[in-house]
């Protein structure tokens, strides 16, 4: 079972990311089902699910279904994706691959899905602690730093860039401490250091360098606390 979904997940990222150009990419969007690299791209999937599957026929069906489904789904990407919606369907469309490759693996190998364990003291720990220290913690984090943030920010248009670099920076810390591995933190705080050597070197506004070192101080403090609290719960 494991080595027949490898072979088709191996076939799927060759062709959609290593085997695709980036002129296939635009043509296909452009042209959409009258794109000849279209074809190429799934006739190409076809040839690689033969390939890792070393040509064996009892596998040619599923992969016949795998390559056609393919194609179904991409034509589906291609007619109703637009600009704003490109990034939901990239994962959508990535999302839908992957469950067909599911379903064609459940075909030949029936297995169930130990949904109970999702229910598991640990996993709904981590799960918890998961959501505490990205969202929560975010929000926490802005109501804590608002008499700075006020100040400094005087306008409301963001891109939320500093908020998921937030999120980003919580998660590595979370996962140094379950891991016992502390001098990633130390290695994580001198590589934002750096980053941010520049903003608080050229700025003459006191109130930026609090701003700076006060959120950094939290953050970190944040993930160590949601680490620390999640080892608890296993012990």
């Amino acid at each position: 079972m494991v080595a027949l979904f490898l072979s088709l997940i191996l076939a799927h990222l060759v062709g959609d990311f290593l085997l695709q150009p980036t002129t296939w990419v635009k043509d296909k969007k452009k042209k959409k089902i009258k794109s000849k690299y279209l074809y190429y791209h799934v006739g190409l999937h076809f040839l690689l699910l033969l390939i890792t599957n070393q040509f064996d026929s009892n596998y040619f069906l599923g992969i016949l279904f795998v390559a056609l489904s393919h194609f179904g789904i991409d034509c589906t990407k291609l007619y109703f994706e637009k600009k704003k919606t490109e990034k939901l369907w990239f994962f959508t469309d990535q999302l839908l691959h992957l469950l067909v490759i599911a379903i064609v693996v459940y075909c030949y190998f029936p297995y169930q899905i130990p949904i109970s364990n999702l229910y598991s003291q640990e996993n709904l720990a981590l799960i918890t602690a998961l959501v505490l220290v990205t969202y929560v913690s975010a929000i926490v984090l802005k109501v804590l730093l608002s008499k700075w943030s006020d100040q400094l920010i005087k306008t409301d248009d963001t891109n939320n860039a500093g908020k998921y670099i937030g999120i980003l920076e919580r998660l590595f810390i979370f996962f140094f401490v379950v891991m016992n591995f502390w001098e990633g933190i130390g290695f994580l705080l001198a590589a934002k250091s750096i980053f941010r050597f520049g903003d608080l070197k050229e700025s003459k506004d006191v109130r930026l360098t609090e701003y700076i070192l006060i959120g950094t101080l939290l953050s970190f403090g944040l993930g160590i606390l949601c680490a620390m609290l999640y080892r608890g719960f296993l012990v």
